[in-house]
């Protein structure tokens, strides 16, 4: 559960991703000591930095940044030209005040990317995100550098679940096979104008408050503006300052189901009280897209028997949400 926390801890991967592959991890004391962390972070907190995973070069980190904030500077006809729709699979680029949390309309503009759904993939539970990403055609290495860092995040993600698996005092493997062997992944590319922009709004909130839908985010945000903020248990706004060369990272919805509620997803928004226009980067890694979650009996054990009333089959969890996120 959630605490009073007044800061957000910093684990340094190192030792779990270069043991990552090997399913014995959990018996090397590195490794060990970095599984410590994360139950505790996942437990008190529901967020925490990566940092030493050496897997997404800081090179790719600032490049897929780069990119976003030069797409997000072209013409809003250029940026309309993969204008995200029902048609498109929901997948494409919003305008400021598109999308909408809890009914109110954010204070950004985004591009969203799932992983390709072929026809009938996942029958009729799958069918409105069905189709391929657009990529807009400036900047020109836009494409390539976002399919690679999409490649590398799934990588680490998948590295950090292992490390998760075993807090929780499963296999390493524990979330991989049925259960998120075959990962569904979103990508969200986000852009939030600065506090001095000449946009006409009725509210400042860049983001509204909510939790992520899956099992693992890894947010690579603008260094030097602080805007995504995370609420403790007494109800605080706790700032995810940016820390170069580290990801903020927080669990989601499912983990807190499978986890039988011993991890919590952390309620979190964003305020850009910065002049300066900020992007973020957020990489969602997801479960396979037509499992069904439900608490893991030795989570149930763990808590005395006690079951936390919820289940969701991950894909109707996630079309739910998109259905009910944008402006028609």
């Amino acid at each position: 559960m959630t605490t009073d926390f007044k800061s957000i801890p910093i684990i340094d991967v190192g030792p779990l991703v270069a043991k990552g592959d090997d399913l014995k991890m959990g018996q090397d004391p590195s490794v060990r000591e970095v599984i410590k962390q994360l139950d505790q972070a996942c437990r008190e907190t529901g967020f925490f930095y990566v940092k030493g995973h050496g897997v997404v070069p800081q090179t790719l980190m600032n490049d897929v940044k780069d990119v976003t904030h030069k797409f997000f500077h072209l013409p809003l006809s250029e940026k309309l030209k993969i204008k995200m729709t029902p048609n498109t699979g929901y997948r494409g680029y919003q305008k400021i005040k598109e999308n909408i949390t809890k009914g109110v309309p954010d204070l950004q503009e985004a591009i969203d990317y799932y992983r390709e759904v072929k026809r009938g993939m996942y029958g009729s539970l799958g069918e409105i995100l069905e189709g391929c990403n657009q990529w807009p055609k400036e900047p020109a290495n836009f494409k390539a550098s976002m399919e690679e860092y999409i490649r590398l995040c799934t990588d680490l993600s998948r590295k950090i679940m292992r490390g998760i698996a075993l807090a929780l005092g499963g296999s390493a493997d524990e979330f991989e096979g049925e259960k998120g062997g075959d990962p569904f992944w979103v990508v969200r590319l986000i852009g939030y104008p600065g506090k001095s922009a000449a946009i006409p709004q009725n509210n400042d909130i860049g983001c509204g408050i909510h939790t992520d839908y899956g099992l693992l985010t890894l947010i690579n945000q603008d260094d030097r503006i602080t805007a995504l903020e995370v609420k403790n248990l007494s109800g605080e706004w706790v700032p995810a300052t940016p820390i170069p060369g580290t990801f903020v990272c927080n669990i989601g919805d499912m983990l807190k189901i499978w986890s039988n509620g011993t991890y919590e997803a952390t309620l979190h928004r964003v305020i850009n009280n910065s002049p300066k226009y900020r992007v973020c980067v957020a990489y969602f890694y997801e479960p396979n897209f037509d499992t069904l979650v439900e608490p893991l009996e030795m989570c149930v054990e763990k808590s005395g028997g006690a079951r936390l009333n919820q289940k969701a089959v991950y894909g109707e969890h996630l079309v739910n949400k998109v259905k009910n996120n944008f402006v028609p």
